[in-house]
């Protein structure tokens, strides 16, 4: 969820995040090798908000917050058919992006102490992370090997709220959005 190598995660720390289980076949061990969060017990996902509140304010009235407020929101489909970049950042692009960016934007709004990556980037970029801090010749082998198993599409129904333990990522809870 951290798309920065040399950050650490902690214990307390939130996040927000949609799975998509269908990238698993194609990603795990990339993401597995070369994806901190994986290491952490993050399944493939997108994130939707990280970092959230820490542990400690996630209260009764976040949890009914959080599930109104997703309950608002459709659930909706996603196709995977290539690969981005940022800076020492590989991923999957998810199209469209569009609902994902409503659903960070909502959150953001509603917690306006919680800004998306801690306010570090102008622009939200939707994004499945495959690897971080890697050179461009390992980059350019990962695409090659997911240039085969693309593409995939996957349903967003729910998002999932994830707290690190200090040791591992744990999903705390899972906010079902409408159908």
């Amino acid at each position: 969820m951290a798309d920065d190598s040399t950050s650490a995660f902690q214990a307390g720390q939130t996040g927000l995040i949609v799975r998509i289980p269908e990238a698993e076949p194609a990603v795990r061990a990339w993401r597995e090798r070369l994806d901190p969060s994986a290491q952490a017990g993050v399944p493939a996902h997108v994130t939707v908000l990280f970092p959230f509140l820490d542990e400690s304010r996630i209260d009764a009235l976040v949890y009914s917050a959080l599930a109104d407020m997703l309950g608002g929101h459709q659930g909706f489909d996603l196709w995977f058919e290539s690969c981005g970049r940022l800076p020492e950042v590989l991923y999957l692009v998810p199209e469209p992006d569009t609902q994902l960016r409503r659903l960070t934007e909502a959150i953001a709004d509603r917690w306006p102490e919680a800004p998306p990556y801690g306010g570090r980037f102008v622009e939200l970029v939707p994004h499945l992370t495959i690897a971080q801090g890697q050179e461009d010749a390992v980059l350019e082998e990962i695409e090659a090997d997911l240039a085969g198993r693309l593409p995939f599409t996957s349903h967003v129904a729910s998002v999932e709220l994830m707290v690190h333990d200090g040791v591992k990522w744990q999903e705390r809870a899972s906010f079902a959005l409408g159908e």
